[in-house]
C-alpha cells in the first residue's frame, strides 16, 4: 500500500495531467443526465453501463500513476457492476421518491464540481475541469449520484455495490488521506443505502 503523501500525489498529477479528458467525462455526464431527464429514457441496463465506463478509466489512470491498489479495486468494481448491468431489465428507469432525487442532484453536484487536487486558474474551471472520471471519490460521487437520482436503477445489488464502494473510498480518504472533503462521499453512500434499506424488495 503506497504511504498517504504517495496517493494524494499521485491523484495530483491525474487531476492537473488529465484536465482534457476531465472535460470530456463531464460532457459525458451531462448527456446523460440530459437523456435521464429530458429525453426518451434509457434502459436501466443501459444507464448501469454507461456508468461503469468512468470507473474503468479511473483504474486505467491509476495503474499509469503506479497506484496499483487503486487500479485493481476499480477494475474489479468496474466488472462486477458491469455483470451487474447485464442482469438488469430492459424496462426504462425511473425516477424515485422527491427525497432521493434532491439527494442524488446534490450528489451529483459534489462529485461534479470536486475541488480537490486540480489547480484552477478560476473557480468556475471546476465546473467543467474538476476530475470527476479520472479519481475515485468524485467519480463515485456522480455514479451514487445518478443511482439516488433513479431509485437505484430498480436493483438492490447495483445499489448494494455502488453504495459500498462509495462508503469505502470515502472513509478511506476521510480517515487515512486526511480529505475532508471526502466525507461527502459518505454521506452519498450512506443515503443511498438508506433508500435501499427503505425501498423494500
Amino acid at each position: 500500500m503506497p504511504t498517504p503523501d504517495q496517493i494524494l500525489d499521485g491523484l495530483h498529477a491525474i487531476a492537473n495531467r488529465w484536465t482534457l479528458l476531465a472535460m470530456v467525462w463531464h460532457v459525458y455526464f451531462a448527456l446523460l443526465l440530459l437523456a435521464l431527464w429530458f429525453a426518451r429514457r434509457p434502459s436501466r441496463r443501459h444507464t448501469a453501463a454507461l456508468l461503469t465506463l468512468p470507473l474503468l478509466c479511473v483504474s486505467v489512470l491509476a495503474w499509469g500513476e503506479a497506484n496499483p491498489f487503486n487500479g485493481v479495486v476499480f477494475l474489479v468494481g468496474a466488472l462486477a457492476l458491469a455483470a451487474c448491468a447485464r442482469r438488469l431489465p430492459a424496462e426504462r428507469v425511473a425516477p424515485g421518491p422527491r427525497w432521493t432525487r434532491m439527494a442524488g442532484l446534490l450528489v451529483i453536484g459534489f462529485g461534479w464540481g470536486y475541488p480537490h487536487f486540480l489547480e484552477a486558474a478560476s473557480p468556475l474551471a471546476y465546473l467543467y475541469a474538476a476530475p470527476t472520471g479520472l479519481v475515485p471519490c468524485p467519480t463515485l460521487a456522480i455514479v451514487i449520484g445518478v443511482t439516488l437520482l433513479e431509485d437505484g436503477l430498480g436493483s438492490r445489488l447495483w445499489s448494494g455495490m455502488v453504495s459500498g464502494l462509495g462508503l469505502s473510498y470515502g472513509l478511506f480518504g476521510g480517515l487515512y488521506l486526511g480529505v475532508v472533503l471526502d466525507w461527502g462521499l459518505v454521506v452519498g453512500a450512506l443515503l443511498l443505502i438508506a433508500r435501499l434499506l427503505t425501498r423494500g424488495s
